[in-house]
């Protein structure tokens, strides 16, 4: 799916996507529990690709990621990003008051799948292709589920916050939230869709994501680095 956001950028801004383990030709790999274990695997394998100015983005559970992920990053000692984008996430402080879903039996999980509408109807109807992917989901709940803020060094970077009006469970006053966690500036912006809007993006959120992006990368400094 993000494979397909280049064509909204001219090719000097490059996407350097993130393939986790349990996907795609990584199927065969252990699924992370734990994102505090993900970021720490994650964080010295990218070091070669941050050598330039970059900025790092991710949706609902890949926003807590890319927002765990700079912070271990400059934890180490390491180039802070020029941004931080996220999206379809609370502010990573904000208290989840759900109760854990990833250990439900098998049925009462499925339950929960379709009560998200996360996951494609095609998948759901297939008993085989659930079988499949059933794991990967658990570990992915699993991951969100135990996932505890700790407060800390706040981030040097600014924040842009995109969030769908019609996300249920992700509510606007959660994504002004974010705020809390850098000294520069946070943005907010709430674009047409539910939680999953950026399955089949409107243009409203194309626009201003390709325009954010574009002035991160024309930014004085940024350009000087290049």
């Amino acid at each position: 799916m993000y494979r397909s956001w280049q064509r909204w950028f001219p090719p000097e801004i490059d996407l350097c996507l993130v393939h986790l383990p349990g996907r795609g030709r990584r199927m065969t790999e252990k699924a992370f529990t734990r994102i505090n274990s993900l970021v720490s695997v994650l964080a010295p394998v990218i070091v070669p690709e941050i050598q330039v100015p970059y900025a790092l983005y991710g949706h609902s559970m890949g926003a807590v990621i890319s927002f765990e992920l700079a912070r271990e990053l400059v934890r180490n000692g390491r180039k802070a990003p020029e941004h931080l984008f996220v999206s379809g996430r609370r502010a990573p402080q904000w208290p989840d008051t759900d109760p854990p879903t990833y250990h439900l039996p098998h049925d009462e999980f499925i339950a929960e799948l379709k009560r998200l509408k996360g996951t494609p109807d095609e998948v759901l109807a297939h008993p085989e292709l659930m079988d499949l992917f059933l794991s990967l989901l658990r570990a992915d709940f699993e991951m969100v589920d135990t996932y505890e803020f700790e407060p800390g060094q706040l981030l040097s970077c600014p924040i842009t916050v995109y969030g769908g009006l019609s996300d249920e469970h992700v509510p606007a006053e959660s994504c002004r939230g974010w705020n809390e966690q850098t000294s520069e500036v946070c943005r907010t912006r709430m674009v047409q869709g539910d939680h999953f809007f950026v399955r089949n993006p409107k243009l409203d959120f194309v626009n201003a994501f390709r325009q954010d992006v574009l002035s991160v990368a024309s930014a004085p400094h940024v350009r000087e680095m290049r």
